[in-house]
């Protein structure tokens, strides 16, 4: 399962608070904000200026933090858990000592903060930890539920007191299992909304009563299928942006304009509609919500996603009786260009809940983003923000002709061959991740691989494999709580389970893979580093070992772009 936060590393190293206004050139100037980065400097690499925000790996002071998961501040309960999870001699690592630090006191104001540390570093645990705590204590401080109260609630299914978004519904699935492993000792309730596909057809129309009495968490954490039961009050929902708009204003809520639109017209021209069909009635009450953490936030505020995320943030601001200024376009116009009112495009947006933000990359979108819209937001940064693990190794392999397929299959055994001789592999074979750019080259490689005699799982978005509202697709890859290797008979040998993973930037994200991914391949060129760091991010986590192979054109013509690229990789190092 997800263990971002296992270590039994070193002291984490001290923050510093600071007022910085400094800029790159495409970033908006007189605007200050705080920034608390660990007291180690990571030197501006020239070769990354254009492709990350390096402001926040300045340091101008020190401060101690905490080097243990002590209590106070941390209810007992949730300590005990944390030690069962990470185990007894765990340390916080320099994210969640950051953590520890900042997000525990108890102060009457909302708060916004920034989570930004490497893959693999512990951030779920960085932001759970404060949550769980603050949620559990405003739970224990409430008076007993009355029958108003309860009537009250059921006005909606669910009535979270907390959301987590994260872009794909593999990463919600794991995250809500890695956080249901955490409360054990205190008992407050995860659910998770990335279930099976279904059709978008409208389901039958249930009364609110009925929807509260039907849902269900099922073992692997998901929401489960209606069935008669009394349901307990949901205190944390995971999912996609999309999937919790979907349950605040109903299936089919972004297609309901554009079809009244259609049946409008249709009955001024006399002729019959056939879309007046309704959303049904919303699922979710988002009026309880006090905390929402954007997991991943450089993919959810990118110019790509952003008007979902940015869409379900305004709705529960609205909710709670605060609404706030909202253009859907505010990402893709800088201050500088931007031909939208001052009072739009510059009102600073605070929202009445708290609001984290993970993330292992701050892209200049991104940084300029906050700068301009929450310039307050607290910036908690670990020293090695955009940095490769220092367990990790890096290798280039070049093309050896027109066949790529086959010079990836050669490296492919190289590895193996190369485990069968090590002591502490016992015969294992290692797992291997691949990551191309389009879904046609991962079904033709995976095909390809096949008739070559190397079992493997090829998946894309559009894979029918993610249909099914689990992980299962991904056993044996992923860390998980509670997956468990099929026992092995002599019908399923070494050779013939799955050890190679092929897939697109799709699983690049926050998934936390099993120590078994030793190696991750780059088969084609990644669009920008943000990228480079999310795909190699999948092995060498937590301390372990890993080594990531880029393919590419290394000599002659047309090997600039390898080279370009050997520049950049060697500055993450620095």
């Amino acid at each position: 399962m997800e263990r971002k936060g296992e270590s039994r590393g070193k002291t984490p190293r001290a923050p510093v608070t600071e007022r910085d206004s400094s800029r790159s050139p495409k970033r908006a100037s007189g605007l200050s904000r705080e920034v608390v980065v660990s007291a180690t400097a990571v030197k501006t690499a020239n070769p990354l200026a254009e492709e990350f925000d390096l402001s926040a790996s300045k340091s101008h002071g020190q401060e101690p933090l905490p080097v243990s998961f002590s209590s106070p501040p941390l209810l007992d309960g949730l300590r005990e858990s944390v030690l069962q999870a990470l185990g007894q001699s765990a340390s916080p690592t320099p994210i969640q000592a950051l953590s520890l630090k900042h997000l525990f006191s108890d102060i009457p104001e909302w708060r916004q903060y920034l989570l930004a540390s490497e893959t693999g570093s512990g951030k779920s645990i960085a932001y759970l930890l404060p949550m769980f705590h603050h949620l559990k204590k405003s739970e224990l401080a409430l008076p007993e539920p009355t029958s108003s109260t309860i009537s009250s609630r059921s006005q909606r299914a669910v009535n979270p007191r907390a959301l987590v978004l994260a872009p794909t519904h593999e990463l919600s699935r794991q995250l809500s299992s890695f956080a249901k492993a955490l409360l054990h000792n205190i008992k407050l309730r995860v659910l998770c909304a990335s279930r099976a596909n279904v059709k978008s057809t409208p389901r039958a129309t249930f009364t609110a009563s009925k929807m509260a009495a039907q849902f269900t968490d099922d073992a692997d954490g998901t929401l489960g299928m209606p069935h008669l039961g009394v349901s307990r009050p949901v205190d944390v929902l995971v999912g996609t942006p999309n999937k919790l708009l979907e349950m605040a204003r109903g299936r089919r809520w972004d297609r309901v304009k554009d079809e009244t639109d259609k049946q409008l017209a249709a009955e001024l021209s006399g002729s019959r509609s056939e879309t007046s069909s309704k959303s049904p009635e919303p699922e979710m009450g988002l009026q309880n919500v006090e905390w929402v953490i954007v997991d991943e936030a450089d993919i959810l505020f990118d110019p790509d996603f952003q008007e979902s995320t940015r869409t379900l943030l305004a709705d529960v601001a609205a909710a709670r009786g605060q609404p706030v200024p909202y253009t859907p376009d505010l990402l893709r116009s800088s201050p500088e260009t931007s031909t939208t009112s001052t009072l739009t495009q510059n009102t600073p947006i605070n929202y009445p809940f708290n609001l984290i933000l993970t993330t292992a990359t701050i892209p200049p979108s991104l940084a300029t983003y906050l700068d301009v819209h929450h310039p307050t937001l607290t910036r908690l940064a670990s020293p090695k923000l955009h940095r490769l693990p220092s367990t990790m190794k890096t290798e280039y392999e070049g093309w050896t002709g027109g066949n790529k397929d086959a010079d990836i299959e050669r490296r492919i055994r190289k590895v193996w061959a190369e485990d069968s001789i090590r002591s502490d592999f016992n015969g294992k074979r290692s797992k291997i991740l691949i990551f191309c750019n389009k879904g046609t080259k991962v079904q033709s490689l995976g095909a390809f691989l096949e008739g070559k005699g190397i079992p493997n799982v090829a998946l894309t978005k559009d894979s029918g494999a993610r249909n099914f509202g689990n992980n299962h697709h991904l056993d044996g890859f992923l860390r998980t709580t509670n997956y468990k290797p099929k026992p092995k008979s002599s019908s399923l040998s070494e050779d013939k389970e799955p050890h190679v993973m092929i897939t697109t930037s799709m699983l690049s994200r926050g998934l936390d893979f099993s120590p078994d991914v030793r190696h991750v391949f780059i088969a084609d060129e990644p669009r920008n580093m943000v990228d480079f760091l999310h795909r190699a991010g999948r092995s060498a986590r937590a301390g372990q070992a890993g080594k990531v192979v880029v393919f590419g054109k290394l000599k002659g013509r047309g090997s600039a772009k390898a080279t370009e690229m050997k520049k950049k990789v060697g500055a993450l190092r620095k």
